[in-house]
C-alpha cells in the first residue's frame, strides 16, 4: 500500500459531522487515520431529530464521531456551531486556535437536507430559498473567510476542501435553490483558490453524486432507488461517504499539492462534464 503523507499532527475542522450515515463522519475518521486531530462541527441536533438508525445505535451526534477520532488514534474536539453565523464562526475559530494553537485543513460538509425546497421556482418559498443559500454557500464563505486568514497568518500553508454537489453542473428542475448554492459555491472555490495559492493554501471542491445516506432515505431502497441508480451511475452502484472521505484525504496530503481550484465529481461517471 503506498500512504499518502504530509497529514502527521495536522488538525482539521470538519463541518456537518454528527451524523451516523453521512459524508461528514466518514471524512473525519478518514483525516484522523491519516495523522490529523480533527475538530467536529454540527447544529447540536436534540435526540428527538435523530434518525431511526441513529436512536438504535445510541447516537450521541458530534460526541459519537468524537470517539470514533479518538479510536483511530488522534485527539477529538466535538463544538456545536451554526455556519451561517458570523460571530459563530468567529468563536469556533478562536476555541481552535486556543485548544490546537493551528489549523491546516478546512472541510466545508455543512449543508441543508433534502426538503420542501425540491419545486419549481414559481412554488419555492423565498424563506426555503434563504435558508440553502445561508448554510450552503453563505456559511462556507463564512468558514473560509475566518479561517482562511487563520492559514494565512499561520504561514504554513493548508487547505480548504468545499463539499459541493453534481447538482451544481446537471441544472436538475426542481432543484434551483439547492443547485443555485453549490453552483455559487464551486465559484467561491475557483476564485479564492487564485486568491490564496501564494500563501500555499489549496482550496477545491468536491461534487458527490448519488451518496447512500440518511438523507437519501426518503426515496426508500425499493424500485425508485434502483431505478434511480440504474439510470444516472455508470458504475452502477450508489456511492459512500468513504468514496468522498477518500478523495477529501487526498486532496488535502502532499500527493494533492498541485491541486487547486478545482470541482471534482465523484459521482461513478454520473457526470463527464467540468
Amino acid at each position: 500500500m503506498y500512504p499518502l503523507s504530509g497529514l502527521e499532527g495536522k488538525v482539521a475542522v470538519v463541518t456537518g459531522a454528527g451524523r451516523l450515515r453521512s459524508i461528514g463522519r466518514p471524512i473525519a475518521v478518514a483525516l484522523a487515520r491519516a495523522g490529523c486531530d480533527v475538530v467536529l462541527t454540527g447544529t447540536g441536533r436534540s435526540p428527538d431529530r435523530y434518525t431511526d438508525e441513529e436512536k438504535a445505535a445510541g447516537w450521541r451526534d458530534i460526541d459519537s464521531v468524537a470517539g470514533d477520532v479518538v479510536a483511530a488514534g488522534r485527539r477529538a474536539l466535538a463544538l456545536v456551531s451554526d455556519v451561517a453565523d458570523l460571530e459563530a464562526v468567529e468563536r469556533l475559530a478562536d476555541s481552535v486556535m486556543d485548544e490546537f494553537g493551528r489549523v491546516d485543513i478546512v472541510v466545508n460538509n455543512a449543508s441543508v437536507a433534502r426538503g420542501e425546497d425540491r419545486k419549481p421556482v414559481v412554488d419555492l418559498d423565498p424563506q426555503l430559498w434563504r435558508l440553502i443559500m445561508d448554510v450552503n454557500l453563505t456559511g462556507s464563505f463564512y468558514m473560509s473567510k475566518v479561517f482562511g486568514q487563520r492559514l494565512v497568518d499561520g504561514g504554513h500553508g493548508g487547505s480548504i476542501v468545499n463539499i459541493s454537489s453534481i447538482a451544481g453542473k446537471i441544472f436538475g428542475p426542481n432543484s434551483a435553490a439547492y443547485a443555485a448554492s453549490k453552483a455559487g459555491l464551486q465559484a467561491l472555490t475557483a476564485c479564492m483558490a487564485r486568491e490564496v495559492g501564494l500563501y500555499g493554501i489549496r482550496v477545491n471542491a468536491i461534487c458527490p453524486g448519488v451518496v447512500d445516506t440518511s438523507r437519501m432515505d426518503d426515496l426508500g431502497r425499493g424500485d425508485v432507488w434502483n431505478e434511480t441508480i440504474k439510470t444516472m451511475v455508470p458504475l452502477g452502484r450508489a456511492g459512500t461517504g468513504d468514496d468522498i472521505a477518500h478523495a477529501v484525504v487526498y486532496l488535502c496530503s502532499d500527493e494533492g499539492a498541485w491541486v487547486t481550484g478545482q470541482s471534482w465529481n465523484i459521482d461513478g461517471g454520473t457526470v463527464v462534464q467540468h
